[in-house]
This record gives structure tokens, C-alpha cells and sequence, in this order.
């Protein structure tokens, strides 16, 4: 009897010691592992506070790390504090004559978008290499000792936060791991944690009457950039014949009066590293279930003449590319993701794994179908996945380009006019500047019959602009201490022009900041003054105003 009391208090003590284990707690709890979590995370601990990345991710960066090499930088005066940082750190390392495996420095060029490659002066270099940025962000970790638990998604379900009144507890992930926290900060590119939060938000285009704006909504017949029908290209798979039924990849739908909202976001896409090095290229295999049928709507566009298939083979240090979409028919799979925002986690694998494949055979097609032209097709066998990047994906990048899915609808929403530096905002936390940028949403029939795409719109600002703190906080009476740096209060054509990785990492280290100080002051976010949160931001680099 003695020796099975002793045996049930061993049993207890190991049961409790195990269930401890799966209790994790910080002052500040960050969910997510892309590049503005980071950030986040490296601002609280340099405030002297401790912090917890649960990132739904193996790899850490997101985007930034995830083929996105080719930095939308808008002006980047106005990019500072940890995002400068960032930058500033691929400087350092590609000053590194072992940095240049596949290339000599000298021969790589000096070629950004919107500024150049590598600026000496400021000592930043705003082009690089998906495994640059991702060890980047591993040394900040590891420098400022944050722990991070990988692979750790939340439990979407009502058993996967405890609330008290408008305030988070706790939060669980589906391995059973609980965190508790004084902040919380949402920095993923879908809101998860927001939505759990019973925080509102919105998914899809708002009517231009909602915010009187003029580039939200439906946008039929706007082209400002070159990815739309330039012929009169028939939809039908035998040309002009509707009774022959629609080519794949084209709607059904009518897209709705222009100015109108709907549900549907932007299309994503992988940003692709490729190389032309003959020893570090993996050529394109036919993908499983591969159908050139579907690819046919882009043999007609070679048939119309159309040569723009490199113009977005963006080139990034060792002769590879960040490949992006461009054209009317590329690699965005528009139309395929509307769901995607608010779907479960296996909807959302299969939508991936549906832009992967459609991505893939698209590569394939052009590689080796006899209705792409010879020239084309021959320059396009000289390119394939980058062997070096990606290595435990077989060269194919982790993140898919999830550009948009919800945005909160918080204390201040980002407008056209504020993103177009067309207003003075309140109490700036960051600034934009690049242009009003949402990628094509529909691919529909004209009254004409013929196809065309919609939704792409390309927008400069009159100036750089600041975006409010406002609109990475939550209403009061919804939630006291989270903060949403990346699903962030705003409208659909504003968000085109805030959602750029630079712009992310600088909302990230001012949430952080916001989260901190609100701890210290013993108050919430929403009541913290203003003056010791622009004060902070400031001391830490942040660029505040134009």
C-alpha cells in the first residue's frame, strides 16, 4: 500500500511536471514568424522586456525570406529603425568576397527597384538572396536570445483563447501549447489571432462610397500597369465559338459595376528564385496532373504577339532571379484564393499546394510546349530553381505571396487620401511610400467576348506618407492588448501601397514599442499618450514624418 501511495505521487508530480512544460508565458506573446514578427520580437527584448515568437512557420522572414529579394522599397528615406537594420546587415554580408559564389561581385550590377542595389553612402543593400535574409533573421534571434516556437499554429477553434472582458489571457496552439501574456501582438499575414480575438475586420474590396475613395472596388477597363489583354484574344477553347465552353483560368462571372465592392482580394502568387548557373540550376520536371489545356489562354497571348516573358526575371546577387508576376497571363493564379483569409488550415494547404502546381506547369509549359515560341522557349531552358535556396523544399519557396486577406477594422482605417500623402494622419508610427499596388482580382469575358483581366491598379503618392497608430490597434471595447501590424486597419487600395515587407518590419517594431510601454505604464494600448510612443520611436530610429 506504502509503495502505491509512492508510485501515485510520482505519477502526479510527472503529469503536472509535463503539463507545466506547455505552459509558456512572456510579457509580450508574438504570433507569427515572418519579418515584422521578428522585429517585434527584437524591439521588446531591446526594451528590456521578454517575449515569445510562436510562429506558424519553420522559417523564419516570410516573404522577405521567402523570395521577395527584389525589395519594394518606395522612397527609402523614410525606411528605418530595425527595417534599416535589416538592410543595412545584407549589406554587410555581401561585402563579403565569399558571399559571390556563382558571380563576381563587380559583374552583378547595381540595379533596385526605386533606388539603387547597393548604396556605399548609407552603407544599405535592398537586393538579396532568400537564404541572406532568412540567416538575418536567425542572428537577430539568436543575438538577442528570443525564444521561438516553430510550427506551432493556433487553435482557430473557441478552445484556443481565454478572454477576460476585451483582454487575452492566453492562447493555445493545436499541440496542446499554451501561452500567456500581458500584449499580444497578431503579425501574420492572415489575422488569425485578431479574428479569434472577435476583433472585426473585413475581407475583399470595399465600394469606393464606403471611404469615398476612387480606386477601391471594381476597376473594369483601368490598366496602369502592363498585366491586362492588349489583343482581343478569345476566351472560348475553340476561338470565337462560345458553345465550345471557356478556356480554364477565366470566370464565369460578371465583374460587377466598377466602383463596386465584392469579396475578392488580389491574386497571390510564389515569388521564385531562379538561376542560370549550370551548376546550381534545377530544371523543371512535369509536374503530377499536369495539363497543357490549361496553359492555352498564354499561347494565344505568344500568338498575339506578346514578349514580355523576362520582364519581371528581376535580377538578385549570384545570378538568380526574384521572379514576379507580369503580363496578362503569369504566374499570379488569379481567381483561386478568395477563401483563403478566413479558411481552415487544410483548405488553405490545398489552395497552396493549387498555386504551386498551377505555378509549376506554368514553368513546364514554357519550357518545353511547341506553342511557345522558339526564342522564348529556348532562353527559358537556361533558367530554373535556384539549387542553393529552398534546399529542404527542393528549391520551391515556403511562403506563398498571401498579399492581402483580412484587415482589421480598428481605431483609425487607412485611407486612399492618407496613402496617397494627401492627408496629415494622427499620431505616425512608420511611414509609406510606395504606390497604390493591388495585382489583378478577376479574369472575366467582356461584353465583347473576348478575356480580360481586372483589378490591377498602380498608383503613385503625391509624397511619402504616415500611417497611423490608430490603425494597428483594435477598438477598445473589442481588445485591450493585441496589436496588428500586417492585417492593420485599412482599405483595400491603401493597403496596396502599406503592405510592402519594409513597411511591415517598421509596423512590427512599433507595435512592439506600443505593447511595451503600455506595460509599463499599466495602461492599454489604446490609452497610451502619444507623446512617450513617438518619443521611443524616435530614440529607435523610426522615421516618423517626411
Amino acid at each position: 500500500m506504502k509503495l502505491c501511495k509512492i508510485i501515485l505521487i510520482i505519477c502526479l508530480a510527472s503529469s503536472c511536471s509535463t503539463y507545466a512544460q506547455k505552459i509558456y508565458s512572456a510579457d509580450v506573446i508574438v504570433y507569427g514568424g515572418n519579418a515584422s514578427a521578428i522585429m517585434a520580437a527584437v524591439q521588446v527584448k531591446k526594451m528590456g522586456h521578454s517575449v515569445i515568437v510562436v510562429s506558424p512557420d519553420k522559417h523564419l522572414g516570410g516573404l522577405t525570406s521567402g523570395g521577395l529579394g527584389f525589395s519594394d522599397t518606395g522612397n527609402k528615406e523614410v525606411i528605418g529603425g530595425l527595417s534599416r537594420e535589416f538592410y543595412h546587415r545584407v549589406y554587410l554580408h555581401y561585402q563579403k568576397e565569399e558571399s559571390w559564389l556563382w558571380e563576381k561581385k563587380s559583374q552583378f550590377g547595381n540595379k533596385g527597384q526605386g533606388t539603387v542595389a547597393m548604396d556605399g553612402t548609407n552603407r544599405t543593400m535592398w537586393i538579396f538572396e532568400p537564404h541572406v535574409a532568412e540567416q538575418v533573421f536567425e542572428d537577430l534571434v539568436k543575438e538577442n536570445q528570443i525564444q521561438v516556437m516553430r510550427n506551432e499554429c493556433l487553435d482557430r477553434s473557441k478552445n484556443g483563447i481565454q478572454l477576460n472582458g476585451a483582454k487575452i489571457l492566453e492562447i493555445s496552439t493545436l499541440s496542446k501549447k499554451h501561452f500567456v501574456g500581458k500584449m499580444f501582438i497578431d503579425a501574420t499575414y492572415e489575422g488569425d489571432l485578431m479574428a479569434l480575438a472577435g476583433v472585426k475586420y473585413h475581407v475583399g474590396r470595399e465600394a469606393n462610397t464606403v471611404y469615398d475613395e476612387k480606386w477601391n472596388g471594381v476597376q473594369v477597363g483601368v490598366f496602369q500597369h502592363g498585366h491586362y489583354f492588349k489583343s482581343k484574344i478569345s476566351p472560348y477553347k475553340i476561338a470565337n465559338d462560345p458553345s465550345s465552353g471557356l478556356l480554364p483560368e477565366i470566370s464565369r462571372e460578371k465583374p460587377g459595376p466598377n466602383g463596386s465592392g465584392d469579396h475578392k482580394i488580389q491574386a497571390y502568387c510564389f515569388r521564385m528564385c531562379l538561376s542560370n548557373h549550370p551548376e546550381n540550376r534545377i530544371v523543371f520536371p512535369k509536374p503530377v496532373g499536369y495539363d497543357p489545356n490549361r496553359y492555352t489562354l498564354y499561347a494565344r497571348v505568344f500568338e498575339s504577339g506578346w514578349r514580355e516573358t523576362f520582364d519581371k526575371f528581376d535580377a538578385i546577387p549570384n545570378r538568380k532571379t526574384d521572379t514576379n508576376n507580369h503580363g496578362p497571363f503569369s504566374t499570379d493564379f488569379i481567381g483561386k484564393n478568395y477563401d483563403y483569409p478566413e479558411a481552415s488550415y487544410a483548405r488553405r494547404k490545398a489552395i497552396i499546394k493549387e498555386h504551386e502546381l498551377y505555378q509549376k506547369g506554368l514553368m513546364y509549359f514554357l519550357q518545353n510546349d511547341s506553342r511557345v515560341p522558339s526564342d522564348v522557349q529556348e532562353r527559358m531552358k537556361t533558367w530554373g530553381l535556384a539549387k542553393d535556396e529552398f534546399k529542404d523544399n527542393g528549391g520551391w519557396p515556403h511562403q506563398l505571396y498571401v498579399r492581402e486577406a483580412r484587415r482589421m477594422l480598428g481605431k483609425y482605417v487607412m485611407k486612399e487620401a492618407d496613402a496617397l500623402g494627401k492627408t496629415q494622419v494622427p499620431e505616425s508610427i512608420g511611414m509609406g511610400s510606395y504606390s497604390l499596388d493591388s495585382h489583378n482580382a478577376q479574369r472575366f469575358v467582356t461584353e465583347e467576348g473576348f478575356v480580360q483581366n481586372e483589378g490591377d491598379i498602380g498608383v503613385h503618392p503625391d509624397r511619402p506618407y504616415s500611417i497611423a497608430y490608430g490603425s494597428i490597434l483594435p477598438k477598445e471595447q473589442e481588445c485591450q492588448n493585441l496589436l496588428v501590424p500586417v492585417c492593420l486597419s485599412s482599405s483595400h487600395i491603401a493597403y496596396g501601397s502599406i503592405r510592402m515587407e519594409p513597411v511591415f518590419m517598421i509596423l512590427g517594431q512599433s507595435a512592439a514599442t506600443a505593447a511595451v510601454l503600455a506595460i509599463q505604464q499599466n495602461t492599454i494600448p489604446q490609452q497610451l499618450p502619444y507623446s512617450l510612443l513617438k518619443e521611443r520611436l524616435l530614440q529607435g530610429g523610426q522615421v516618423l514624418t517626411y
